[in-house]
């Protein structure tokens, strides 16, 4: 059984590593209990308000537009999203009442109303996204063949967007799924040798990051990431790829269709904190691709950040949460190994975690894990371990008084530079600059 404090359940690094993957306590898996979802609701995400969720995601097509099919609660939140300029008349609305969800006939409406949407734009879209609820899910409807009818009316492409929330666990979630969606526009092109894509995120790269420098190194000329496309043309041209870089697991499934359509081939690389692994990914990366890559100075530089907040600052204890960009487990190991402390760890644990938990048990035994879906993290007590500084949105809730770095932008972080701004950003939170 897991121990509480304040009736709150968590178990030590050590205990959870003793256990093992193949005993993860019940109350740290999301399928067997009433979940808190601190995260979702944090972030008013759910699944889409901040932060790239399936509404933003499905308009990262250039050109597109979305019609939400959904009772008006679900849709609420979009008013969020489409307040902000780069959104304006590209969200559309057909609203449920209660006949529609009991009978389904609004599935009627749908290629109506993706007519009216094109025809009443002055420029004709891209394509239209389809945006669903969980009441679709529920009735079983095959949006597919929905949207082919949509398409037959309005003489454009029409795709689906699933925001189910009851599939987020499945074997393809609605972030995994809409990664497919938007790529599947793309048709076979004649391949550049010199040209691969980043996929993964939303956002781009930070500029600095040393990736880009290194397929430089490699011979690619052309680097294309969809939120990098400045038109629709630029889009397509993302077909040309000689291959492609698969920076987030959830874009799995889009790669796998990418090289069953398009012929494609991927190489997964993973966002990393720590600097030896980190490089030996890029030393793998570089034997793939038949080249020696060169990545001493980007490491100098994240190695030169983590020194300076250490001699500067002291070994800081930090509490890390899982809405930021990172995985919460493998970034702890990261700050143990640099000479940091880890005194909490609010993160979603599942049986791939343990590759970073076992190490942090070695370095860390008394570090807590917290599970954010389990509902007695409503009773947390901030006070029951300090912390100087907590990362992410939800170790900022847990402890108010502590600063916090959310690192959760939407520009992303990657690799040794991504690192580095990491511990330069800690910095100078602490020494009271704008972060």
């Amino acid at each position: 059984m897991m121990r509480g404090t304040q009736n709150v359940c968590w178990l030590t690094a050590a205990e959870l590593a003793r256990r093992g993957a193949e005993d993860i306590p019940p109350e740290m898996v999301s399928g067997t209990h009433l979940i808190y979802s601190s995260p979702a609701t944090l972030a008013y995400n759910s699944p889409g308000a901040e932060g790239f969720g399936v509404k933003r995601a499905g308009l990262a097509v250039p050109g597109s537009v979305m019609l939400i099919v959904a009772p008006g609660c679900c849709g609420r939140n979009t008013s969020l999203i489409s307040a902000l300029p780069q959104y304006q008349d590209r969200f559309f609305y057909l609203v449920l009442d209660e006949t529609d969800v009991v009978t389904g006939r609004h599935l009627r409406l749908i290629p109506q109303a993706v007519a009216e949407i094109v025809t009443g734009l002055s420029t004709p879209p891209t394509v239209v996204m389809l945006c669903i609820t969980c009441v679709d899910a529920l009735l079983g409807t095959d949006m597919e063949r929905v949207c082919r009818q949509a398409e037959e009316r309005a003489g454009l492409p029409v795709r689906p967007c699933y925001m189910y929330a009851l599939t987020r666990e499945g074997r393809c979630p609605p972030m995994v799924h809409v990664r497919q969606s938007v790529y599947s526009l793309l048709e076979k092109r004649e391949k550049d040798p010199a040209a691969a894509n980043l996929l993964g995120y939303f956002a781009p790269l930070e500029d600095d990051c040393e990736l880009y420098s290194l397929l430089t190194q490699a011979g690619v000329r052309t680097v294309r990431e969809l939120s990098r496309c400045r038109d629709f043309s630029e889009y397509r041209a993302m077909a040309e790829a000689n291959f492609n870089l698969v920076l987030n697991p959830e874009a799995r499934f889009a790669a796998r269709d990418f090289e069953a359509r398009l012929g494609i081939p991927s190489i997964e690389l993973t966002r990393l904190y720590q600097p030896d692994k980190i490089h030996n990914q890029y030393m793998a990366l570089g034997a793939a691709l038949g080249v020696a890559l060169d990545d001493i100075a980007p490491m100098a530089r994240l190695q030169a950040a983590a020194a300076r907040l250490r001699e500067t600052h002291g070994a800081l204890t930090f509490a890390v949460g899982e809405c930021l960009n990172g995985d919460p487990f493998e970034l702890s190991l990261a700050l143990l190994r640099q000479g940091f402390r880890v005194s909490e760890i609010y993160g979603t644990l599942a049986p791939e975690k343990y590759v970073w938990l076992r190490h942090i048990a070695r370095l860390s035994p008394e570090t807590r894990v917290y599970s954010n879906l389990e509902p007695t993290m409503l009773y947390y007590d901030c006070g029951a371990l300090p912390a100087d500084v907590t990362l992410g949105k939800d170790a900022g809730f847990y402890h108010p008084d502590c600063p916090n770095l959310a690192w959760n932008q939407d520009v992303q972080p990657f690799g040794h530079m991504g690192a580095a701004h990491l511990y330069e950003a800690v910095a100078q939170l602490l020494e009271g600059g704008a972060v």
